[in-house]
């Protein structure tokens, strides 16, 4: 599934953790299809070099807003600075999240409540300030969950639990939202190539055999690209998906339907 030319040409769009992975592919993505982006991440540095790769002349240099999304006032500050400076919003990418390992044996409370209030409650609070400007231009909300919001995997108890929950929260604001022309959906990828299980805590080594792993834990035998991801997001951000709302679409290589052996 991918956009075709031009097809959010008009559209201004915010997008959060763009400043690597996934948010960054998704990004340079929605510039070449005519976006007006609004970028925000907490690594400067990385977000100028995306934004740098976006810009096809002063008129289309994104909007760089450094912000900790865990921040209320940071957050409010993504929507006011975004509205300031373009007068609308059309689309939201709530692609910022964390990933951290442990089971229920030794994931603590803090470390609970980090995963949440980065994976859930800033898309909640993010979300609910977009969406009466969503509302205005009829716009719509992508937001990025995981195959493990899907699925259930050892050792990620609060991680999953925190994709799980985006899922069902796509499917309430969907529902809360559609008489008002407002979609929303969600993606789930399975394991991409970015640097998330690296910040996560897996080492060079441990990541090395989490990707070799991952072969044989996607039917299509390899992990995914961020461009392969970014490419559903589009399509879902445009007008191609107008029959689209409150679906969770699988971007994993098969992992959802594979079962063990």
């Amino acid at each position: 599934m991918q956009a075709a030319g031009g097809k959010l040409a008009g559209k201004v769009a915010i997008i959060t953790g763009a400043s690597s992975g996934i948010g960054a592919a998704t990004a340079k993505l929605f510039s070449k299809l005519g976006a007006t982006l609004a970028i925000t991440g907490r690594n400067i540095e990385n977000l100028n070099a995306v934004g740098a790769e976006c810009a096809t002349g002063d008129d289309k240099k994104p909007l760089i807003i450094q912000a900790d999304l865990t921040n209320e006032v940071d957050t409010k500050r993504i929507v006011e600075e975004t509205i300031e400076k373009y007068g609308k919003l059309d689309i939201l990418v709530n692609n910022a999240g964390i990933l951290e390992t442990g089971s229920i044996q030794n994931t603590s409370l803090d470390q609970y409540d980090r995963l949440m209030n980065t994976n859930v409650r800033s898309i909640y609070h993010l979300t609910m300030l977009a969406t009466p400007h969503l509302i205005e231009s009829q716009g719509n909300i992508v937001n990025i969950s995981s195959v493990n919001g899907l699925r259930s995997f050892p050792g990620l108890i609060a991680y999953n639990i925190s994709k799980a929950a985006v899922d069902q929260m796509t499917r309430c604001i969907a529902l809360e939202l559609a008489e008002k022309k407002v979609r929303v959906n969600c993606v789930n990828p399975g394991v991409v190539i970015t640097e998330l299980q690296k910040r996560g805590g897996l080492g060079p080594e441990a990541y090395a055999a989490f990707l070799e792993h991952s072969k044989t834990t996607h039917a299509l035998g390899r992990p995914g690209q961020p461009d392969e991801v970014a490419a559903t997001i589009a399509f879902l951000a445009s007008d191609d998906a107008s029959f689209i709302t409150g679906a969770t679409v699988p971007v994993d290589g098969g992992r959802h339907a594979m079962c063990p052996r």
